[in-house]
């Protein structure tokens, strides 16, 4: 069978974007659901999601395993799969990563750019590495299914989270720094134990992670795709778009600050852009996997490799969940 699946969007969710998803053939979202939220605010955003998936049930369901992505193409609609971007729900709590995976977390950043209970984040001067508690925390997610997920995280402790890892560890939303070289995209040395120890590699199509960000093109982003292909296996990339449809600007200093800073010139961007930038025109949306497509077919991909970059790929690690 063939998927596609975009493995992070954090947009501001609405029966449009879904419709959206839907005509853009998306079977399954990886959708951010929390980046600062304590366990108690997380509750309060599976109820808002309860209510979503009630109303919008002929798009879109809670996905839990790699068959609620086959479920989802058979029917025309589109798996949802929870994922938090920062491991704020669990707080200091061990216990709580079993019941966070019971409310459909599938997916858990170790760190959001600083220093967390369990890593450290990329925007943090010393790389301290994954902690004790971290890797206490990553024995309990290979347990019980939840995929360690080091996109803002820095290299030390990505590399830690590999190496202790007994499943494959995801980066869902980063791109090379050798083709853009962003705080939050990973070094070709870093891809290439990724791609040893079987992880996968989500490309990101948020325009702080491209080169010449919004005016990036397609051309450029296909070419990148090729030389990652030449640093790892095709069969461990995909795409991870980061999305961010319809959020206010107000949303970016949320992402970037939370509760613990009223430093607003703090993250990637913020120098330059308050708000969220300009998605390439050849990605404004979803849609823009048609774009891919014929981008990466132009630039001499197979049926085969465009496919699993579109999406087999992420359908296959998810096996590995």
């Amino acid at each position: 069978m063939k998927f596609k699946i975009d493995n992070l969007q954090y947009c501001n969710w609405s029966r449009k974007i879904f419709e959206i998803n839907r005509e853009a053939g998306l079977d399954a979202v990886h959708a951010t659901i929390v980046y600062h939220e304590d366990f108690d605010e997380h509750l309060n955003e599976i109820k808002r999601w309860e209510k979503m998936f009630k109303d919008n049930s002929d798009l879109i369901f809670l996905g839990k395993s790699f068959k609620d992505i086959e479920k989802a193409n058979k029917e025309n609609k589109t798996a949802i799969f929870f994922g938090f971007q920062n491991c704020s729900p669990i707080e200091d709590n061990i216990g709580l990563v079993e019941k966070v995976h019971e409310l459909g977390c599938r997916f858990m950043q170790l760190t959001y750019n600083n220093q967390s209970l369990l890593a450290t984040g990329c925007y943090e001067k010393v790389d301290s590495g994954v902690t004790n508690f971290g890797r206490e925390v990553i024995k309990e997610m290979n347990r019980i299914g939840i995929v360690i997920d080091m996109s803002h995280s820095a290299e030390k402790s990505t590399l830690d989270a590999i190496e202790i890892s007994e499943k494959p560890i995801a980066i869902t939303h980063a791109n090379p720094s050798f083709w853009h070289a962003a705080k939050r995209n990973k070094s070709s040395e870093l891809l290439k134990t990724l791609n040893a120890n079987g992880g996968i590699l989500g490309l990101s199509l948020y325009p702080h992670h491209l080169k010449n960000n919004t005016d990036c093109t397609l051309e450029s982003f296909c070419e990148m795709v090729a030389k990652t292909a030449e640093i790892m296996d095709i069969k461990n990339i995909g795409i991870g778009s980061d999305l961010c449809l319809n959020q206010p600007d107000k949303v970016v200093e949320w992402m970037r600050n939370g509760t613990w800073t009223k430093n607003k010139n703090f993250g990637e961007g913020s120098k330059n852009n308050s708000g969220f930038p300009r998605q390439p025109k050849w990605f404004e949306d979803a849609r823009g996997f048609k774009n891919l497509e014929e981008g990466l077919k132009k630039i001499g991909f197979s049926n085969i490799e465009i496919e699993g970059i579109l999406g087999n790929n992420w359908y296959n690690f998810y096996k590995t969940i």
